[in-house]
C-alpha cells in the first residue's frame, strides 16, 4: 500500500496549478543600479535585529539625504535602500531615467567619494532543468532517489543525519505546510521585493531534496534529513520552468544567513560575478559557513557564486566536471511539490542541494569529533562521484555500521578533492 500511496500523491502533483509571478515589468533590473555608502564604525553592528534597530535615527537619515542627493545629481529616483552592517554598508536601489546608459553613469558614481562602490542590479536563474511530474514507476519514492543507492543514504543515516545543523535555503519559496517538509523548516523569510511569500517549485525541490522527513511513510527522505532549514525567498518563480533572483534579493538573504549563523548556505543558482555577492560570501566563509552553490556549464569559470574562491561548486554533468567542480546526482530526482505533490527534477540546482545536505551530515559528525569542515574531507571515486560514506567514515573514523566500506576503498588514495580556492 506504501507504494501506491506514493505514486497517487506523485499523480496528484502533476494537478497542482502552480501560478507564477507576472513579468518584471516596471522594476525591470536593467534599469537599476546598487550605489553602496560606507557606515560609520560605530554602526557596525551584525547581529539578527539589524533589520529594526541597525543605523537608526540622525545617523541613517543622513544617509539616505547623501544618497538621495546623489540621486538629484545623476538624474536618479531613489527606490529603495537596505543596511548591510556585516559589510559595513548602506545599500541604494536607484531607478535610471529612460535612456539613460547604465554603465556610464555606475562609472561617475564610482569616481564619487561619498559612494563605496556602485555596480549593477545584476540577475540570476536556478540551475534546474525542465521539471516532470509524471511518475515513471510504481516502486516507492524513496527506492527512486539517486542518492539511495550512489550514495547508500540509509546507510550514511545510520552515521548521521544534519541533526541540528542550520542550512539556510537561498532560493524561490519553499511550501513549509507539504508533508514531507512539515517542522523542517525553522526560518522563513521574503526578500522578494513587492510580491508576498509564495510556495514555488525550484525552492521546495530544493528543500526537500536536502532535509525532507525521513521514515514517515510518505514521500521521499531528505539527504539531511534532521536539518533545520532556513527557507529564504531570494528568488521567484517566473514561469513553470525558470526562476529569477536579484543582487539585492540575494544580498539580503546572504546577510541574513549570516546574521543567524546558518552552518550551511546553499545557492542553487547561476548569474555574472557581482562585487557586493563576493564580498558577503567572503563574509560568511570568513566565519566557517560552508557555500555549496550549482555550476553552469554555459558560463566562463562555470558562472557565479559557483566559481567565487572557497566556495563548493557542483553539477550533475559527468562530461561538465571541472577541476574545482563537485558531482552529484542530479538527474530525475524526485522531490516535494507545491500542493502537497511530489516532482521528477533535473539539473546542477539539485545536485548543489545533495551536496548542501552531505556538507551538513559532514558538519554534525565534525562538530561531535572536533574536525573541521573542509573540501579536503570529501573522498571522491575515480568516476568524480563523492564516495559519501568513505566521506563520512574519515570524519568519525572507523566503525561498525552496515556504512563500512571495502578496504581497498576505504584506504586508497583518495582522488584528489576539489580545489575550492578557484578564482
Amino acid at each position: 500500500m506504501r507504494w501506491l500511496l506514493a505514486a497517487v500523491l506523485w499523480l496528484a502533483a502533476a494537478c497542482v496549478a502552480q501560478a507564477a509571478d507576472g513579468p518584471v515589468g516596471a522594476d525591470d533590473t536593467r534599469q537599476q543600479i546598487l550605489v553602496l555608502l560606507n557606515l560609520p564604525p560605530e554602526h557596525f553592528r551584525p547581529d539578527a535585529n539589524y533589520s529594526g534597530g541597525y543605523g537608526g535615527g540622525m545617523g541613517r537619515g543622513a544617509r539616505r539625504g547623501v544618497a538621495a542627493r546623489l540621486a538629484r545629481e545623476h538624474g536618479l529616483t531613489l527606490v529603495d535602500d537596505w543596511p548591510m552592517p556585516v559589510l559595513g554598508v548602506d545599500c541604494y536601489v536607484m531607478q535610471l531615467a529612460p535612456g539613460r546608459q547604465r554603465e556610464a553613469v555606475i562609472e561617475a558614481l564610482s569616481r564619487d567619494a561619498r559612494v563605496a562602490w556602485a555596480q549593477p542590479m545584476n540577475e540570476y536563474r536556478g540551475q534546474g532543468a525542465r521539471i516532470d511530474t509524471t511518475p515513471t514507476h510504481n516502486d516507492p519514492l524513496y527506492r527512486t532517489q539517486p542518492a539511495a543507492q550512489a550514495w547508500r543514504l540509509a546507510e550514511l543515516h545510520e552515521l548521521a543525519t544534519g541533526r541540528g545543523v542550520r542550512v539556510a535555503v537561498v532560493d524561490s519559496g519553499v511550501a513549509q505546510t507539504h508533508p514531507d517538509l512539515a517542522g523542517q523548516v525553522v526560518v522563513a523569510e521574503n526578500f522578494v521585493d513587492g510580491r508576498p511569500y509564495a510556495d514555488e517549485r525550484h525552492g521546495t525541490a530544493v528543500a526537500g531534496i536536502i532535509g525532507a522527513v525521513a521514515d514517515n511513510g510518505i514521500g521521499i527522505a531528505g539527504i539531511a534529513p534532521q536539518a533545520r532549514l532556513l527557507a529564504l525567498r531570494a528568488c521567484r518563480q517566473t514561469s513553470r520552468d525558470d526562476t529569477l533572483c536579484t543582487t539585492l534579493s540575494l544580498a539580503k538573504a546572504l546577510h541574513f544567513a549570516i546574521t543567524q549563523r546558518s552552518e550551511i548556505v546553499n545557492l542553487s543558482l547561476s548569474g555574472p560575478r557581482d562585487r557586493l555577492l563576493a564580498q558577503l560570501l567572503d563574509a560568511a566563509l570568513s566565519r566557517g559557513t560552508t557555500v555549496v552553490a550549482a555550476l553552469d556549464a554555459s558560463l566562463p569559470e562555470g558562472g557565479f557564486p559557483a566559481s567565487h574562491a572557497g566556495v563548493w561548486a557542483v553539477t550533475d554533468d559527468a562530461s561538465r566536471v571541472r577541476a574545482h567542480a563537485l558531482l552529484a546526482p542530479g538527474r530525475d530526482v524526485p522531490s516535494t511539490a507545491p500542493g502537497g505533490g511530489w516532482q521528477a527534477v533535473s539539473g546542477a540546482s539539485y545536485a548543489s542541494a545533495h551536496v548542501a545536505g552531505l556538507a551538513a551530515l559532514i558538519q554534525e559528525l565534525g562538530a561531535a569529533h572536533a574536525s573541521p569542515l573542509q573540501p579536503a574531507s570529501l573522498v571522491l571515486l575515480p568516476s568524480g562521484n563523492i564516495d559519501t560514506c568513505a566521506t563520512l567514515l574519515r570524519v568519525v573514523g572507523p566503525r561498525v555500521c552496515s556504512c563500512a566500506i571495502e578496504r581497498s576503498r576505504s584506504v586508497a588514495a583518495p582522488a584528489t578533492a576539489p580545489d575550492s580556492s578557484h578564482p
